[in-house]
């Protein structure tokens, strides 16, 4: 039985699947396009022509940053201090 390789889905993509994230036909977003690029739209790849879906849902995301960015801690924290070791101390206390 061969062996089927993995499906391998593209991240960079031509204007009209680019268009498309945007739910643009790709006549609409060649029209778009200038605009978009004047507001900081990520341009297509100069080696291929190729458009990173990634960087575009980025884009997306950062008009409205809101909606999407974390509020309080963003980083790890430890445990050991702050008000989780004060709480503990509490219960140490009464217990």
């Amino acid at each position: 039985m061969p062996v089927r390789a993995p499906r391998i889905i593209p991240q960079d993509v031509p204007r009209g699947a680019a268009g498309r994230r945007l739910g643009l036909t790709e006549a609409e977003f060649k029209s778009a396009l200038p605009g978009l690029l004047a507001r900081g739209f990520p341009g297509a790849d100069p080696t291929t022509g190729l458009y990173d879906l990634e960087a575009v849902d980025a884009w997306r995301r950062a008009r409205h940053p809101h909606l999407f960015t974390l509020t309080g801690a963003t980083t790890a924290v430890d445990a050991r201090t702050g008000i989780v070791r004060h709480r503990l101390g509490a219960s140490k206390g009464h217990g």
